[in-house]
């Protein structure tokens, strides 16, 4: 067998399709095709084809990951089902997942960070809410004890003051503006407290 054309690929910037006794094979990003030193004219075995497939799924499933990751972070769970959604075998996804690990990009500590941050700079949340949040998307409990650590009792009192500020309008009942912002993970003293402020 002989690698007989390789040409860019018309719908992928930066893939290249890879044509095998004149026949369209495997795609390889440029960095691949790099690595691998292909070149029209290389006589390859069966055994190489094979590999340089797999190379062409690796790049591809890495490819399409990081863009997941990229458009927002996510936590190790959230990729995990990804892989298992996108029905990746195990050795693909362990290699696509250690490299996003590698490069920084999956990591739960700085996930929960981003968490924190996008929850208490939008729409306010609790720290018992942000908690459980993060929780479901799996991430440990010594991590969120960890970034939680941060948020102090007085940043969740100035975000609670800004919901009551922004709902009291909605809430003329003050026993169930109580309940309602019990319901979000605020604890009664907290209500207490901003609602006093709020006077």
């Amino acid at each position: 067998m002989k690698i007989t054309k390789i040409q860019p690929a018309v719908k992928t910037a930066g893939r290249y399709n890879i044509f095998v006794d004149e026949k369209y094979s495997f795609s390889l990003d440029e960095n691949q095709l790099l690595d691998l030193k292909l070149k029209t004219g290389f006589e390859i075995s069966k055994e190489q084809l094979d590999e340089f497939k797999g190379e062409s799924e690796y790049g591809k499933a890495y490819a399409r990951a990081l863009e997941l990751i990229l458009s927002r972070p996510r936590s190790e769970k959230e990729m995990n089902e990804y892989a298992w959604r996108k029905k990746w075998d195990e050795e693909l996804s362990d290699r696509v997942l250690g490299k996003l690990r590698d490069k920084g990009y999956l990591d739960d500590v700085k996930f929960a960070q981003f968490w924190l941050r996008a929850r208490t700079s939008g729409k306010p949340r609790s720290k018992r809410k942000i908690s459980s949040e993060l929780a479901q998307k799996g991430v440990k409990r010594e991590t969120i004890d960890q970034v939680l650590a941060d948020y102090s009792d007085d940043d969740e009192l100035g975000v609670l003051r800004t919901l009551v500020s922004k709902k009291r309008s909605k809430y003329p009942d003050e026993q169930k503006f109580m309940a309602y912002l019990a319901r979000q993970g605020y604890s009664f003293d907290h209500i207490k407290q901003a609602l006093s402020d709020d006077n």
